[in-house]
């Protein structure tokens, strides 16, 4: 869990969440259709639904603003990650059994 969520989601982040997942109601996965997984490299398989909310810029740039957040599926939103964080370094093996 995150340092961000270590304490559980507050009452506002639940607010926005909903007001973005209402907004976006009907739209299927907006992460996916308005391009932000074709930024990632890499293959998934999008379900086409807006279960979860996406931070489109990352949290830490704009903070919980409804107008970058758009509704996700959990797969895209897994996908994509933090928006501008240096992804995972490759795995190195230390030792050959």
């Amino acid at each position: 869990m995150s340092r961000s969520w270590a304490k559980g989601s507050t009452r506002a982040w639940r607010r926005t969440r909903a007001l973005v997942l209402l907004r976006d109601a009907g739209r299927g996965c907006r992460a996916h259709a308005d391009g932000w997984c074709a930024r990632v490299p890499g293959q998934h398989r999008c379900a086409d639904v807006g279960e979860v909310a996406h931070h489109t810029l990352g949290r830490s740039v704009t903070g919980d603003d409804p107008r970058y957040i758009v509704a996700s599926c959990s797969a895209c939103n897994l996908h994509i990650g933090e928006p501008g964080r240096a992804a995972d370094p490759p795995n190195r093996p230390v030792t050959a059994w």
